[in-house]
């Protein structure tokens, strides 16, 4: 069933390349069985068609008071199939990161309610915009100098808004995942529809969908599973692992 799940996050300086290694399912996480694919883009020639490398020297080079990288987590429609899920995959990235660097793993987990699949992506990016200059590591993720750019790093596209731009920004770009996420299910031939909208602007009456979470899920009982695993199903349950 599709539903819409959208949280934007941000990482501090030295968690970008353990972020990158368990989105991956790399080392310690290779364990999981949840990985469907991954991807990257945009990296510097430096870092050699290696995400990894690239994430390792962000958290080296970056400031100590800024942002390595952020990220978007996002449901995707359990309706569609392998393929149609990395096609989604490719458009939002294609639509929400555009020439800056970054690094995707979508994962369908079997939730530990219901038994049912919960793909989602992981799209981690840089917010240093590429900008046709040759720089080393060390330069690329240094202040950004708007007088002469080739001796500072590369801008950060986050940089000077206002808080108001900025949940402008936000709310533009959940609709704009809510609109990719559409145009696939339609052009797929299936009906399901996500809204990025809150229910009261939507007009409905039911609350809000709850997330469950893993530590949470491993406490209940199994009896306790089944339950929320009924009302789920039911009309204006709340209820939502991811």
């Amino acid at each position: 069933m599709a539903s819409f799940h959208h949280s934007i996050k941000s990482g501090k300086k030295g968690s970008a390349r353990r972020h990158s290694t368990y989105i991956g399912r790399e080392g310690a996480n290779s364990t999981r069985e949840d990985l469907i694919h991954t991807g990257y883009g945009n990296l510097p020639d430096w870092a050699k068609g290696n995400p990894g490398y690239f994430w390792s020297m962000a958290d080296k080079y970056e400031r100590a008071n800024g942002a390595v990288y952020r990220e978007h987590e996002i449901a995707l429609p359990n309706e569609l199939t392998r393929e149609q899920l990395i096609e989604l995959a490719e458009r939002l990235v294609l639509n929400l990161v555009g020439s800056k660097p970054y690094q995707y793993a979508i994962h369908a987990p079997e939730g530990s309610i219901g038994k049912i699949q919960n793909p989602h992506i992981h799209l981690m990016y840089s917010d240093r915009m590429p900008d046709g200059i040759d720089r080393a590591p060390d330069q690329m993720f240094s202040r950004f100098n708007a007088k002469a750019p080739e001796t500072g790093g590369c801008r950060k596209d986050s940089g000077g808004k206002t808080p108001l731009q900025l949940r402008q920004e936000v709310t533009a770009t959940r609709k704009l995942v809510a609109d990719t996420q559409n145009q696939v299910l339609s052009e797929c031939g299936y009906d399901a529809r996500v809204d990025h909208r809150s229910l009261r602007a939507q007009g409905l009456e039911r609350r809000a969908e709850r997330h469950l979470g893993a530590h949470f899920i491993e406490g209940m009982g199994a009896g306790e599973k089944a339950l929320y695993a009924f009302h789920r199903g039911a009309p204006g349950s709340g209820v939502v692992e991811l």
